[in-house]
């Protein structure tokens, strides 16, 4: 008899040690197995990370870096309003002109603000600058300045433009002079 109750109360005993702390203490140890079964996914995907990183890097190395430059003069990742123009100004030296009366306007501030009153947010990757100038020049040297912007790496939209006629005349060959009303745009990465 004392068998048994003992044999009972072992059995007991046993039975509380296994609730109150083998089965605390097994599901503890699931619950961090899983834990470490997430971390090692996520050094997993750090890794493969890592390698991509890395084969970008090697491709991007394999550029030549001229063209890179002149990717980055086509579309810049930022605005350099003074780039621009003395870019454009030596454009325009090389036909015996220059810039005047210089206005620069950021659209890509008024076309958030016109964002934030329509629906929807601004999906558009790019922001543009307006820089507004006039010269005085003879037509031939305007026509061969703007081709000169037209073959120029950056992207330039000719949005206005305004001729008038210049009191004076152009030189030895007598050209007249006209005055020059130029609008362009350009445009930069976000």
């Amino acid at each position: 008899m004392m068998r048994g109750i003992l044999s009972l109360l072992f059995v007991g005993i046993a039975g509380m040690i296994f609730f109150f702390y083998t089965k605390p203490a097994y599901d503890l140890v699931k619950d961090q197995q899983t834990q470490i079964a997430q971390y090692d996914q996520a050094l997993e995907k750090a890794a493969q990370l890592q390698q991509l990183k890395q084969n970008l890097l090697a491709r991007y190395n394999a550029f030549d870096p001229n063209n890179i430059d002149r990717i980055q003069k086509m579309l810049p990742d930022h605005v350099d309003n003074i780039g621009l123009i003395l870019d454009l100004n030596s454009l325009a030296a090389r036909h015996g002109m220059s810039l005047e009366n210089v206005d620069v306007t950021n659209s890509g501030a008024a076309a958030t603000d016109v964002a934030a009153t329509t629906i929807g947010s601004d999906q558009r990757d790019y922001e543009s600058l307006t820089l507004h100038f006039s010269t005085h020049s003879t037509y031939s040297n305007f026509e061969s300045f703007l081709k000169d912007i037209e073959a120029s790496l950056r992207i330039v939209d000719l949005v206005a433009l305004s001729i008038g006629r210049d009191g004076g005349a152009g030189g030895l060959n007598s050209e007249p002079l006209y005055q020059f009303q130029i609008t362009i745009k350009t445009y930069w990465l976000k």
